[in-house]
């Protein structure tokens, strides 16, 4: 069996680096995906999906040193459930309820360019390379 997710979306938050105990480096980003349609009373909605979005490797130093909040990026990668659930993981938050899905990342594309706004990099699991 076979599973892929294609995202596309912008960072909510600047990325996360850190380093596993065995100085594996992990990046953690922050993904808004947004949905706009017309409700059935004709009404305008905008809909809005986060994902967490966590990307291994030479590949999560080269995001978290190449993206930034607000950057566009394509994600292609796999849900991973929540252990406990089997599903997204849920929270409540000041009587507020949310739920993150979680996605490991194999290829991280950069939409937006540096300065220009141009279509920029693939940075891809091939191998731990990176091709740009």
């Amino acid at each position: 069996m076979y599973q892929t997710l294609i995202l596309v979306g912008n960072l909510g938050k600047e990325p996360e680096m850190r380093y596993t105990p065995t100085e594996q480096p992990v990046t953690t980003l922050s993904v808004a995906a947004n949905r706009r349609h017309t409700s059935n009373g004709g009404q305008p909605v905008k809909e809005t999906t986060w994902f967490r979005v966590t990307v291994w490797g030479k590949q999560a130093e080269t995001c978290n040193q190449f993206l930034h909040k607000g950057s566009k990026v394509l994600i292609e990668g796999r849900l991973t459930p929540d252990p406990d659930t089997g599903g997204p993981r849920v929270w409540e938050s000041n009587g507020k309820h949310g739920a993150s899905y979680e996605v490991a990342a194999s290829i991280v594309r950069f939409l937006s360019g540096r300065e220009d706004g141009e279509e920029g990099e693939t940075v891809g699991n091939f191998d731990n390379d990176i091709a740009f």
